[in-house]
Parts: structure tokens; sequence; C-alpha cells
């Protein structure tokens, strides 16, 4: 699948696959960012992508950012195939949960993404569903 993408700044690499066997791809922090303890701050990540029409960019951490302190705010990312203007960086929104200020370098490998197909949904109410009941959260854990 080929994507547009724009780098704002054309120093740093474009996203990058770093093993054949990886899902995601890795993405950098355009600019150097102090995110101090207990808050969260924007780390733009230098692309905008143009992605196509029925897929979705899910941004997720990097599987060691939580040892900086550091995990995404909303947990994962969605970024819709319609943001992809001129200025529709992709950027994520990270918190620090340390009880330092923690530095994200520019350049860093900070955040992945996978581009993934979705399927649009249309609702069918109804009054009582067909199967049974399971329970609540954590039911099939217990023995």
């Amino acid at each position: 699948m080929k994507i547009k993408i724009k780098r704002i700044d054309k120093t740093l690499p474009l996203p990058e696959r770093k093993t054949e066997g990886a899902a995601a791809f890795d993405l950098v922090a355009r600019e150097e960012i102090i995110i101090p303890s207990g808050m969260v701050e924007y780390v733009p990540l230098n692309v905008i992508l143009a992605v196509p029409d029925g897929f979705v960019l899910h941004l997720f951490a990097r599987s060691g950012t939580h040892k900086k302190g550091l995990m995404l705010a909303n947990g994962v990312g969605v970024i819709d195939s319609d943001y992809c203007g001129n200025d529709d960086e992709v950027t994520a929104a990270y918190y620090n949960f340390s009880d330092a200020p923690v530095t994200v370098e520019r350049g860093e490998r900070i955040a992945q993404g996978i581009i993934r197909k979705y399927e649009v949904v249309d609702w069918e109410e109804v009054e009582l569903m067909e199967k049974p009941s399971r329970g609540g959260f954590g039911t099939t854990g217990k023995k």
C-alpha cells in the first residue's frame, strides 16, 4: 500500500519499520518536549499522512516508553483518513506518570503506528439480545 506523506522537518527520517517482522512503524519527535510530572504534553511526530478511505492510523506508545515514565494520555490514538490537510501533523499526547520531568528528545522514536482497515457499521436496535448474559468484567477468570 502506498501512502502519501509530508514531513515537516526533512532532516528527520521517514517513519520506519525496524525489522522485517515489525507490525508497526516508528515515529519520531519533531522537537524536544519537556513533560512535567503529572502533566500531559503534545509531541509533534513530524508527519502528515494521507490515510486511504476505509483505513485508520492507530497510534501507540513504543513498548519501552513506559520506562521513561510516559504513557499515551488517550491510550491509543485514532487518526482518521480525513485528517490530512497541510497543517494536520500527527501528534501524540503523552502523560508523565513519574515524579520528575521527562524530556522527549528531538528525533527520538517515541510512538509507533499501524494502518488498519475498518468497517463502517449500521446499528440494528433490539429489545432483547439472543445470547445469555456472561456476567460482569473479568468473569471468565473466576473458578
